[in-house]
């Protein structure tokens, strides 16, 4: 689908015609390279000053994206017709962008929808955003041996299930047929669906009291972490959304005005949602794993009807320490023998449902596993069995990414090495492998120290 753009030298119009207030900033290209970025012009900025103010209507919420449909009844029929899917914010915002790019794209003679100041919003916003989902398959295969490997490939057939159900779900509806899916008069693509995501998922803020959101003229700020914050994003009493300058935070003119995307986000997520690594990071700051139930593990279809958490576990850098959480884990870790035991319960309703129980006694949170293991006699055995699990799964994964770096070493030879995908994924692995060698040598550490002399627990 063909957008439609506007230059940034209009955003200025735009947000006074809207009424969004600035105090001493304004949107301008930055002078580290970084694009668009929100900088200062006036002196004498105070502790926790009000910088942006942008009024409740222009913040795009779920509750907002439902606002906007009670008056536009191409847009309600979208989102009634995609189900739950539009109920979540995401799922809303999504279906909110496409509309207004279809809008944009089609004659004005046959525009569907209502245009609104977000319509012409989303023209500020830029034709590339550098998203590993928008990657060569070349450029993917350099993921290899990565977090990102698994998280890409997820992410892709998430979007694709999701493309296939607005399909299923919009092809009844005539414009639909006749804008999106027709094979002669249809504009729509899979790439422009990769698009929105791409919009929502690097510009979209947990504003305090909205939720996920997209917030205009704020969501020009750019990421730095730790000090080097200068601004908060909150929202105010009557709903506005605000950008605060951060107590003891004294910008020049010209300064940049930067937010936080998440100091404790780790290097394949920043990666993943926003396309860059901070240059300044050493560590990959945390990573997830996945993990599966060993084939000849007789519990393994009913451990997996059960959990409903994520099939790994998470390794994160913290105080110079490795330290790992993972629920999945533990069950993993336990076996009939042990005191697990699955039973098929009627429920008051007449069905049938998988019950999980620990000697006899009924688990109805299997986040609460790893404290039942622990008042345990044998809980140093189990605690071993879930190290050793841990450490067995980290050397796979450094053994993945090391196969792996003779096909990025010859991609590198093959094109110019300062490309950001490949300077981008050379720091990844560096990062991640920094932090799961560590990882291992201290599972390593704790598998000889608990299975040595002193690993037995006395009654």
């Amino acid at each position: 689908m063909r957008r439609q753009y506007l230059p940034p030298t209009a955003l200025k119009t735009w947000a006074d015609l809207n009424n969004i207030e600035r105090n001493g900033v304004t949107v301008a290209p930055t002078l580290k390279g970084r694009g668009l970025g929100v900088l200062t012009t006036a002196e004498g900025l105070q502790n926790e000053a009000v910088l942006i103010t942008v009024p409740l209507h222009l913040v795009l919420s779920l509750e907002n994206v439902w606002i906007y449909a009670k008056s536009d009844q191409h847009l309600k029929q979208v989102l009634d017709s995609v189900g739950e899917y539009s109920q979540s914010a995401r799922g809303a915002i999504l279906i909110f962008l496409l509309m207004q790019i279809t809008h944009s794209a089609l004659a004005e003679s046959e525009r569907i929808g209502v245009s609104s100041a977000l319509t012409e919003y989303v023209k500020f916003l830029p034709p590339v955003v550098p998203l590993p989902t928008f990657w060569s398959g070349e450029e993917r295969a350099l993921a290899a041996g990565t977090s990102l490997e698994a998280a890409l490939e997820s992410k892709l057939k998430s979007l694709d299930r999701e493309f296939t159900n607005l399909h299923e779900s919009t092809a009844s509806i005539g414009w639909c047929w006749k804008y999106w899916w027709s094979t002669d008069t249809g504009i729509l693509s899979f790439d422009d669906w990769k698009q929105v995501d791409a919009m929502y998922r690097s510009r979209a803020l947990d504003l305090p009291g909205t939720g996920h959101a997209m917030v205009p003229y704020v969501d020009m700020a750019n990421h730095a972490s730790g000090e080097a914050t200068t601004a908060l994003y909150d929202t105010d009493a009557d709903g506005n959304a605000i950008l605060i300058l951060r107590e003891g935070k004294t910008p020049q003119v010209g300064d940049e005005v930067s937010i936080t995307y998440g100091d404790d986000k780790g290097a394949c997520e920043m990666l993943f949602s926003y396309g860059f690594i901070e240059d300044t990071g050493t560590s990959a700051r945390e990573l997830f794993l996945e993990l599966d139930i060993p084939d000849d593990d007789p519990l393994k279809l009913a451990k997996k009807a059960v959990s409903n958490s994520a099939p790994g576990f998470k390794l994160a850098s913290r105080d110079g320490s490795v330290r790992w959480e993972g629920d999945f884990v533990w069950l993993i870790c336990t076996n009939e023998e042990d005191g697990l035991d699955f039973r098929l319960l009627q429920t008051t309703d007449g069905k049938k449902e998988l019950r999980v129980f620990w000697k006899d006694d009924e688990i109805q949170d299997l986040s609460n596993l790893r404290a039942l293991l622990e008042k345990e006699r044998l809980w140093d055995v189990f605690h071993l069995r879930a190290v050793t699990t841990l450490q067995e799964r980290v050397a796979q994964q450094l053994m993945a990414l090391e196969r792996s770096r003779v096909s990025t070493d010859l991609f590198k030879a093959r094109v110019d090495g300062s490309t950001s995908p490949y300077q981008a994924i050379l720091l990844l692995r560096k990062q991640e492998e920094k932090l799961m060698t560590q990882a291992y040598e201290e599972f390593e550490e704790k598998v000889w120290f608990e299975s040595g002399p002193l690993a037995t627990r006395d009654g």
